[in-house]
Formats: C-alpha cells, structure tokens, sequence
C-alpha cells in the first residue's frame, strides 16, 4: 500500500514538472529555460526536481517519451474515422491548450525538432518515436479493409504513411507561424493532400 502511494506521488511529481517544463521551454526555449525556472513554475524547490531529474535534457527525454504513447492513441483514433482531413483538423488545433498536458504543441514541437539536431541523446529519441508511428502507421495502410487497413502492399504502406507523417509534421510547423488559420480553410487544403492517400 505504501509503495503503491508513494509511486502514485513519484508519478503526480513527475507529471507536474514535465507541465511546468512545457510552459518554461515554450515561452523561452530550452537554453533559457532554467532549472530554476522550471522549479518556480512547478512551484517546488529545485532539490526536488533533481531528485526525479537528473537534468534538463532528462526532463526533455522524459517530454519526447511520453508522445510515444500519446501518438499510438492517435493514431488508433484516426485509424476509426470516415474523414481522414476532418480528424487532422481536430489533430491539428486542439493540441495548443495550455491546460493539457497529453501533447507537444507546435512551438515546442519545433524547439524538440532543433534540439535534436544538436544533441544526440535528444535525436535518438526522437528517431525512435518517428520509427515506431512511422511503422505503425504503415500497418495500418497494409492491413486487410476487414482489419480497419487499406489492403496496401507493405512498399506503397510505407511511402504513403511517410506521406501522412509528413503532413502532421507540416501542420505543427504552419500552427507555429499561422495560429488563427480559419479551421474551414485548412480543412480545404487537407481534403485536397489526403486525396493523395488511402481513402
């Protein structure tokens, strides 16, 4: 019972801090961003931060894993959709909200692109979530249409799901410059580029 509330605690702790280095990273950006910084925002002393994080680029792992599981949700929850554009508008705008806390908005999504390419450790992470939507995306073009897919041969599976990456990865970049893009004017656009994949 006891470890079962103190790992509750750890996890409570953890999911505040990584709240509060979202804020800290989004409004100034991972080299300004500091630890002390972050502690003020999570409102806890930066003694405790380090004990659960060992540094900021910990907290920046910890950031990167937990889309992994995020991405898999979605991506179930596109797989059951009757409008693929529709379901990439919803993708694409709700995901800036300050009070949640189960996405990478689009600011922070280009500062976890930049680190990357200066930070291996970061870049390896990231690879590896790249990898794992890219194949279970490619999955679902190749399943069966009795399973939910496309019936796609596993090649074309594989460069259409790049595809679709590609345009998620478009619509986090154009969120950034263009926040108040009209929702029916994007989903124009989309309709026009997921003509080009399955559906």
């Amino acid at each position: 019972m006891i470890d079962r509330k103190a790992k509750t605690r750890k996890q409570s702790q953890c999911e505040r801090i990584l709240e509060a280095s979202r804020r800290c990273f989004v409004k100034h950006g991972f080299h300004s961003a500091s630890m002390a910084m972050i502690s003020e925002t999570a409102g806890m002393s930066p003694g405790l931060i380090y004990r659960y994080f060992e540094n900021k680029n910990a907290i920046i792992l910890a950031i990167v894993e937990a889309q992994l599981e995020v991405v898999r949700n979605r991506i179930s929850e596109i797989r059951t959709t009757d409008d693929l554009a529709a379901a990439l508008v919803d993708y694409f705008e709700p995901h800036d909200d300050d009070e949640r806390n189960d996405s990478v908005n689009a600011p922070l999504f280009l500062e976890i692109s930049a680190e990357a390419m200066r930070d291996p450790e970061i870049e390896n992470a990231v690879r590896h979530v790249d990898e794992v939507v890219r194949e279970a995306t490619a999955d679902w073009f190749h399943r069966s249409p009795e399973e939910g897919g496309y019936g796609l041969p596993i090649k074309e599976a594989r460069d259409r799901a790049l595809a679709l990456i590609l345009l998620v990865d478009g619509l986090k970049v154009r969120k950034a410059r263009e926040p108040d893009l009209d929702r029916r004017r994007l989903k124009s656009a989309i309709d026009l580029l997921v003509a080009a994949l399955p559906g």
